[in-house]
């Protein structure tokens, strides 16, 4: 070995060592792996940073942003409320999620299949109070084996199909992955919907802040073109219990109704009155098109046509609002803002919300125009609450934020638009439409995912450029000489996870097809064994959250380390072995 291998070999020795460790966030670690590698000569200083731009790390960050662009235009809201129970167990809703993702991503990329999951599964784990990190890991998984069975579903797919092309003369065709991979991700799915998600370790902390809200006494008009005016209070009593929200009443004319209200009749104006969660306050709306209140304080509300923000503030003894009534204090039309929630300790609420007496200690929840909470608060002489991420969902921008995806994702699944620029181009869009708001973009970006997928791809480019991958794949055509060929498709396949494990499965696919190609005419027999255990093992990158974009999209909202991936991954990549060898020599016979 060269000097320049074994400084990179030891490289990625101490940045996984460190990683398993936990000590350190990986962030930092990759950065300073990276800086030292440049300081020691075997990253190219112009090379240094050009992982930050690499297409993987764009793809995390764009679709960081177009799942929030699903969140707020109500997309995930409408998945939720149709496909989605909170009150399954964590077994039956992962074998649902998975089965969804696994169909998804044989049709469309999978990065952007978790991409539509991912906030729906961080919705529903918060509704019923557990952590994300217990069901993200499997609807991963279940996404990237998914992505084995077409042509379409995952990169390393489409350059063994361009590779065999080049030394073959052919291609392979969108199905021609199917038998393999579809037996394979089959396998896969059921093991982690049975037996994989028990392995992942808990932290009932992580992602349970949506838990911790205020529970606000909060109301919601009926618009007067509302499908539900006739229905009886009772018949919204469905759609209540999934938003987990507690129906109170109504105010009619000013007059709360008492007793038998559950029965009334609804009709235009009427004010429903809920305890709820601004996160669930905001769900049922947008699950029965509600208005946040009368038509003359709406129109106030979008008059500027900048959006909306939903922000909590404490009152304190001396604030402006204190002792007086939203309605009194002329808040609809001073600062264009409406009172949407009180928080009083539990203590009841028998008024209507914008007519109560506010007391010092009362939470309130308000909506006000975009960027105006802190002046809104100011004016008040009240206390911000911290940011927890509430946001008003834009229903009437729902159908456009998913046909922009679902465009999106079809022309770069037919090559027609590269996926990183038809991303782009969706993130661009929600933005001038304001489904995105400006001031927010940035926000929805897990930074510290970024920095390490910038910091190992360069890693990993210095340790191709440096012949260390060709010094991996000469020891395995000379660890396997005389051994029978499946042994070899074996050897091989176990080579080309380790390396997708620690490599960009992409990069993994170009290196390790080559060889496999190679294997199959130095033993006579047919190569195209080879090149589908390679997109196999190439795909089965279950040990990192750095082997595949999906593993590196889910570490933040997950609240995962490192270290957590191998204990579900391990067991994952043994079954998947067992299964696609003896399924590839009797769909490819050598």
């Amino acid at each position: 070995m060269t000097t320049d291998q074994i400084i990179l070999f030891s490289l990625f020795g101490a940045v996984f060592g460190m990683l398993l460790w936990g000590r350190y966030r990986y962030d930092i670690v990759a950065f300073s792996a990276l800086m030292i590698g440049v300081v020691l000569g075997v990253v190219p200083t112009k090379e240094a940073f050009s992982g930050f731009g690499h297409p993987a790390t764009l793809v995390v960050a764009l679709v960081l942003v177009v799942s929030a662009g699903l969140v707020r235009s109500g997309a995930v809201f409408l998945i939720t409320r149709t496909l989605v129970d909170s009150t399954r167990s964590l077994g039956m809703h992962i074998t649902l999620m998975g089965g969804i993702g696994g169909v998804l991503s044989a049709f469309m990329n999978n990065v952007a299949a978790l991409a539509l999951l991912m906030p729906v599964d961080v919705q529903t784990a918060r509704k019923a109070k557990r952590s994300p990190g217990l069901s993200l890991m499997p609807l991963s998984f279940a996404t990237i084996l998914g992505g084995m069975v077409t042509l379409i579903g995952t990169p390393p797919n489409i350059i063994i199909a361009s590779i065999r092309e080049d030394a073959l003369g052919a291609p392979f065709k969108m199905f021609d992955f199917a038998p393999v991979g579809g037996i394979t991700a089959i396998a896969g799915l059921t093991f982690v919907a049975l037996v994989g998600w028990r392995m992942i370790p808990k932290r009932e902390d992580a992602g349970l802040e949506a838990a911790e809200f205020a529970e606000y006494i909060a109301e919601l008009t009926v618009p007067k073109d509302s499908p539900h005016i006739g229905k009886r209070l009772i018949e919204l009593e469905e759609t209540a219990q999934k938003a987990d929200i507690a129906l109170l009443g109504v105010i009619r004319d000013g007059k709360r109704r008492y007793g038998a209200a559950i029965n009334t009749v609804i009709r235009e104006n009427d004010v429903l009155v809920l305890e709820a969660t601004p996160d669930a306050l905001d769900e049922f709306r947008t699950a029965l098109s509600l208005a946040f209140s009368d038509e003359k304080r709406e129109e106030r509300l979008k008059a500027a046509g900048e959006g909306l923000d939903i922000i909590e503030v404490v009152v304190t003894q001396h604030a402006r609002i204190a002792g007086k009534t939203a309605q009194s204090l002329g808040l609809h039309w001073r600062q264009r803002s409406v009172l949407m929630g009180i928080s009083r300790q539990g203590r009841r609420i028998t008024s209507q919300v914008r007519n109560t007496k506010i007391r010092p200690g009362d939470i309130l929840l308000l909506l006000v125009p975009n960027e105006t909470g802190r002046d809104v608060t100011d004016w008040l002489g009240c206390l911000p609450l911290a940011d927890r991420g509430l946001a008003v969902t834009q229903d009437n921008k729902t159908w456009a934020a998913i046909g922009l995806f679902g465009a999106a994702v079809a022309a770069a699944s037919f090559g027609l638009v590269y996926l990183p620029v038809a991303l782009g181009l969706v993130v661009m869009a929600y933005v001038l439409t304001r489904i995105v708001p400006l001031s927010e973009l940035y926000d929805h970006i897990e930074w510290p995912v970024v920095v390490l997928l910038g910091s190992m791809i360069p890693l990993g480019a210095a340790l191709e450029d440096v012949g260390g991958t060709e010094l991996i794949a000469g020891t395995l055509v000379g660890l396997t000489e005389g051994m029978p060929a499946w042994a070899i498709l074996t050897v091989l396949m176990l080579v080309t996870m380790t390396l997708s494990d620690v490599l960009n499965n992409t990069a993994t696919t170009i290196v390790a097809a080559p060889v496999g190609i190679q294997m199959a005419l130095s033993l006579g027999v047919s190569p195209d064994p080879f090149l589908m255990a390679v997109a196999v093992a190439a795909s089965s990158a279950f040990l990192t959250p750095i082997g595949h974009k999906n593993n590196t999209l889910i570490l933040g909202p997950g609240g995962y380390s490192f270290g957590d991936y191998w204990r579900m991954g391990l067991p994952l990549e043994i079954l998947v072995v067992a299964v696609s060898i003896p399924s590839i020599l009797i769909f490819w016979p050598l």
